[in-house]
């Protein structure tokens, strides 16, 4: 049998199929689809390079964390615009914020004294500015319920029966040893430190931070003695510093919780950079506060408060004489010389400006008198709270000669004819506030005093809450600050 054709070979492999060639449309069309998938590939793999792989068995969330991309500057830069409330909760994070958290705080008031002798404080917190250590130099006792405040120092928790002590303060305090070494360990890893407030050490605590920390420029110092401000004197860069010696219900008063005339020597031989010292509680007389006036001569500010000081302590102010604030708290004398008015006949402080007053004991005529005319250079005068200022002791203002503002607040003894006595005598005066001053009368008013009153610049009338002045010139312009009817030209 025969057949035609061709024969197809049996044992021949299959041949493969030929590529057809791609057409001009659909190259163009491959070649966009690679253009737009490529940043995304590109960004894909980048960020799988930098992002370290995440285990979900440890987060809820499946996709990577961004800010691990973010340096540490510029994740700091946007922790530092969230409001400092809210700061503390950005700490929770992670580890990483909580260090840079840790970084932004520059103040602390530490409270369990363990965090700082373990080293936490420091480590947690490592470019402190500002350290108070008063909360935690006390043995707190939370459990008892018991919170205890003081003008001189902040709330602190105090044990079951022990504040009916008159010296509960001091019984609750830490031994001076413990404190001098949570000083050290604070010294060791706060070199920047600027301010330091502290209770119950010693003048080796106040050395090793002197040593450490040459940039401290203020400085709080609690239950302070004569031997403890030999190691204040070594802060050689200090410029403001408030020492608290006795207080009432707090520091036993003794000799050894006082400062006197030999500690205000060494302070005054050591820190010659004070610009403002506050002295409270403390002892001290013409010779410590004539030291301070000599040695510390960029001194502008001076705080006196519940001193006591002894007798011609006034006279020493003569030779601070660049003294431009003087303020006395809490006194209850203000110097008991019998002999000042002699002394200071020729003697004031040329540079002083503002002379403030507040809870004082003004009813010695010749104490007062006395400041007053040590003070005769002042265009500040306040009196806050002041007892025993009547219209005779106020008569004797009008030994300031240049005062510009003058305030008033709660002297009851003074009244309207007394006021008005002085202020005519004061023709640069323009600003004055008179509250709480309640034999102080809007009926009393005077023709001359009315037109003082559209002279000032300034005027705050309050005296009780009867007055009907201060809101009748509400609407005139009359007692708003800088009132542009009354200043002068």
């Amino acid at each position: 049998m025969s057949f035609t054709g061709k024969k197809k070979k049996e044992n021949s492999p299959v041949s493969p199929l030929k590529k057809r060639r791609a057409s001009w449309s659909e190259l163009w069309l491959n070649h966009h689809h690679s253009l737009s998938s490529s940043p995304s590939l590109d960004f894909a793999s980048k960020l799988q390079s930098f992002t370290p792989p995440i285990s979900k068995s440890k987060t809820l969330l499946s996709s990577p964390d961004l800010t691990l991309l973010l340096p540490d500057l510029t994740l700091l830069a946007i922790i530092n615009k969230v409001p400092l409330p809210h700061r503390k909760t950005l700490s929770l994070v992670c580890k990483r914020w909580l260090r840079l958290h840790g970084g932004l705080v520059r103040s602390v008031k530490v409270s369990d004294w363990g965090s700082l002798t373990s080293g936490r404080v420091v480590s947690r917190f490592p470019n402190l500015d500002e350290v108070d250590l008063v909360s935690g130099c006390l043995v707190s006792q939370l459990s008892s319920g018991v919170l205890v405040s003081h003008r001189v120092v902040s709330s602190f928790a105090v044990g079951v029966g022990s504040y009916q002590s008159l010296s509960f303060f001091e019984e609750n305090l830490l031994s001076v040893e413990t404190v001098d070494r949570g000083l050290r360990t604070l010294a060791s890893g706060c070199s920047n430190l600027r301010k330091l407030v502290v209770v119950n050490s010693s003048e080796l605590g106040l050395l090793s931070v002197a040593e450490a920390c040459s940039r401290l420029q203020e400085l709080e110092l609690h239950k302070c003695s004569d031997t403890v401000l030999l190691g204040v004197g070594a802060f050689e860069n200090l410029q403001i510093l408030r020492l608290v010696g006795s207080v009432d219900g707090l520091y036993d008063d003794n000799n050894n919780s006082l400062v006197s005339d030999i500690g205000l020597m060494i302070l005054a031989q050591g820190c010659k950079r004070l610009v403002k010292l506050e002295l409270v509680g403390c002892r001290g007389g013409f010779n410590g506060i004539k030291e301070i006036g000599e040695c510390c001569q960029m001194l502008e500010e001076l705080t006196v408060c519940d001193h006591k000081m002894e007798s011609g302590w006034l006279g020493g102010l003569g030779y601070c004489e660049n003294l431009k604030t003087l303020r006395l708290v809490s006194c209850r004398n203000i110097d008991f010389d019998p002999c000042l008015d002699e002394c200071l006949s020729c003697c004031s402080c040329p540079a002083l400006e503002r002379l403030h007053l507040e809870k004082c004991q003004l009813r010695d005529k010749n104490s007062v008198k006395a400041l007053f005319k040590m003070c005769e250079a002042a265009r500040e005068i306040v009196f806050k709270d002041c007892w025993g200022l009547d219209n005779d002791i106020f008569g004797l203002a009008m030994a300031f000669g240049r005062v510009k503002l003058l305030c008033v607040e709660g002297c009851s003894l003074l009244t309207t004819t007394g006021l008005e006595t002085v202020i005519l005598q004061w023709h640069e005066l323009e600003h004055l506030k008179v509250v709480s001053c309640k034999n102080v009368k809007d009926s009393e008013i005077s023709p001359l005093l009315s037109a003082l009153f559209s002279d000032l610049v300034e005027l705050q009338w309050r005296p009780d809450t009867r007055s009907h002045l201060f809101s009748s010139l509400a609407g005139a312009g009359v007692g708003g600050k800088g009132a542009k009817f009354f200043k002068k030209t």
